[in-house]
């Protein structure tokens, strides 16, 4: 039987397993910072190397709290070399947190195989919608000035986005990212630092709910986060040097290993009905 809290002390994988992990959540922390969407190769990579035996919010647990410290070193790096505004940033995590509680704490009632082909449909049009306005997110135009137009926007994106991370997750920061773009008229670089402390946020709301009931394997998750730090912190520096233009093309990159993998995760939905 399994037996969470003492298992949580030590490594429950071998070291050829651990290994894959670390390399995975290094490049996961790159992917993440960048654009956001290091959960589409780090969470496969826990659920493929960590025992069958241990229960899914483990590894959801686990996953967080490596990303949470990935996230944390990109947004040091986003910060300190571009400059974020207030009236948007604090309704966005705010919404965030709140979404993210408590789509986390309807995870666990939730089937998945409900939300998949849903949200495959959702990066379908986000990634034609990108296609289709090559332009957009290449320059910094904000469309709106006013405070409160500004504020209800981003607590509203923070929330739907938030609420997402929590109940679901691939894809969070790609999706914070679009919405930034395309509703605020952020451009990508701009876009994705805030995106970054949202995330942030997400992930820490999350992690409290899994921490509450002891669902994280503890030495893994911090070996982890260690390589997202890593790979967090490269890619945020690339990011800021590189420009909008890269952020959108690594942007699309991302948006279809999403496709690619909630197509799968369809397939194998329907095929086993």
């Amino acid at each position: 039987m399994f037996d969470g809290p003492a298992l949580a002390e030590w490594l429950p994988v071998s070291a050829a397993a651990l290994a894959f992990l670390l390399i995975a959540a290094g490049l996961a922390g790159w992917v993440d910072a960048v654009v956001g969407g290091g959960g589409l190769i780090q969470l496969p990579a826990l659920v493929i190397a960590v025992p069958a035996d241990i229960p899914t919010p483990y590894v959801l647990g686990t996953n967080k709290l490596s990303s949470f410290f990935g996230t944390l070193s990109a947004s040091w790096v986003y910060l300190r070399r571009v400059r974020v505004q207030l009236p948007l940033l604090i309704p966005l995590i705010v919404g965030a947190f709140a979404g993210s509680a408590v789509g986390a704490s309807l995870s666990r009632f939730v089937p998945r195989e409900v939300l998949t082909p849903v949200v495959l449909v959702a990066v379908v049009a986000v990634a034609i919608y990108t296609l289709l306005k090559p332009k957009m997110g290449l320059h910094h135009e904000p469309k709106h000035t006013a405070a409160a137009s500004i504020a209800w926007r981003s607590a509203a994106i923070g929330m739907l986005v938030g609420f997402y991370d929590g109940l679901l997750g691939p894809g969070t920061g790609s999706f914070f990212v679009i919405l930034l773009v395309a509703v605020l008229g952020y451009g990508f670089l701009q876009a994705s630092v805030n995106a970054k402390i949202a995330n942030l946020t997400t992930n820490l709301a999350a992690l409290a709910v899994y921490g509450t009931h002891g669902e994280i394997l503890l030495a893994l998750g911090i070996a982890m986060a260690a390589l997202n730090m890593a790979g967090g912190f490269i890619g945020a520096r690339m990011a800021t040097r590189n420009g909008s233009g890269f952020v959108r093309r690594v942007f699309l990159v991302v948006l279809s290993l999403l496709i690619v993998k909630l197509a799968w995760d369809t397939v194998v939905q329907f095929t086993s009905l």
